[in-house]
């Protein structure tokens, strides 16, 4: 794990003349729980759709000692860098476990996968511990809680071996309950991999975020700890909407979801 270190410098993205993300400078450690926060339009998720390849960029991405613009967005996946969007991607249809199957590539034909086994892989029974989710692993995944199906699809990146997991606003639209236990999972998953979070619900961001990076106009605007960045006046200027003064209380959390990407050879 040591070498999973994602370098970004002088990212720029550009889209008919607007630059969405302009000269961007990123160093996110492993182990780190680095949450991405700004107003609409800052250039969170079109920094994400860079490094994942689903968007051209120029400047420099690195993952380990991987370059990563420039290549395919398959190609990425299988380095060990995934992601979730904001609409589930899990097939409704089938149970949990059939879901983190499918996502393991576990060698199974699509008949042989509808039916039940006594055998399950250790990647697929370590993702259903660490979700949650081992008492429902039978449960139809469309018939999940909300918050379910978000730690199903992030189950699903887990058993792919995925070492950076970029998360689009993981608890929006989950019960205070809900957001909670995604924490919580963010941060045992973090324990060895590297977690990066887009994130709008400020209470969310203050009780989990290791580091704190804030985009503002496609620019990195602060970059630190929680205390350090809700600390820096420009950031409570363009963001968070008020001078220097006590911290008052946010609102509770909100957010995301995950997208296992499996492509043949």
């Amino acid at each position: 794990m040591g070498g999973d270190r994602l370098t970004v410098r002088d990212l720029r993205v550009t889209f008919d003349g607007f630059t969405a993300v302009d000269g961007v400078d990123l160093d996110i450690h492993p182990g780190d729980l680095r949450f991405l926060i700004g107003p609409n339009g800052a250039g969170k998720t079109t920094l994400v759709d860079a490094v994942t390849g689903l968007v051209k960029a120029t400047g420099s991405v690195r993952f380990g000692d991987q370059d990563l613009l420039g290549r395919p967005v398959h190609k990425i996946a299988r380095m060990g860098i995934g992601r979730t969007f904001q609409t589930a991607t899990v097939f409704e249809e089938l149970t949990v476990l059939q879901n983190l199957d499918i996502a393991c590539g576990a060698g199974r034909g699509p008949w042989t996968m509808l039916r039940r086994r006594k055998h399950v892989p250790e990647p697929v029974a370590n993702a259903l511990e660490t979700t949650g989710l081992a008492h429902l692993h039978d449960r139809p995944a469309g018939t999940l809680a909300h918050g379910q199906k978000q730690w199903l699809e992030i189950g699903m990146l887990l058993v792919q071996d995925v070492r950076l997991l970029l998360l689009d606003e993981p608890v929006a639209g989950m019960s205070h309950d809900e957001r909670e236990a995604t924490g919580a999972l963010l941060q045992r998953i973090s324990t060895d991999r590297t977690v990066v979070v887009i994130e709008h619900d400020m209470d969310f961001m203050r009780s989990f975020a290791r580091s704190v990076s804030v985009l503002h106009a496609g620019k990195v605007l602060s970059e630190g700890t929680v205390a350090e960045v809700q600390a820096d006046t420009k950031v409570q200027e363009v963001y968070l909407g008020r001078t220097a003064e006590p911290e008052p209380a946010m609102p509770e959390p909100a957010a995301a979801m995950p997208v296992a990407v499996t492509e043949e050879a």
